[in-house]
């Protein structure tokens, strides 16, 4: 039996990684730094969110950034093409 080595972001906490090892647990340090990046870009849309919306929760502000966070580079695009961000829905 072989040994595997699996890299999870310290922001998502280890028993997080565990539970839903599917989005948080990778065979890759690459990808665990990846992930941690989106987390760190999603705390501080959090921030700006709570800024910038009056009355929003805190909880529904974490969603929202991580939502934004985890397609940024839809986003992204989206900046010049709007219409992007809901073709893919109708993809699905």
């Amino acid at each position: 039996m072989g040994v595997k080595a699996l890299y999870y972001s310290e922001r998502d906490g280890l028993d997080m990684a565990l539970k839903n090892p599917d989005k948080m647990l990778f065979s890759s340090k690459a990808e665990a730094d990846a992930r941690d990046k989106v987390l760190e870009l999603s705390e501080e849309i959090t921030t700006f969110l709570q800024r910038k919306v009056g009355g929003l929760s805190e909880e529904l502000a974490e969603q929202c950034a991580l939502a934004i966070a985890e397609e940024k580079d839809l986003f992204t695009k989206a900046m010049k093409k709007p219409e992007l961000l809901n073709e893919t829905v109708e993809a699905e």
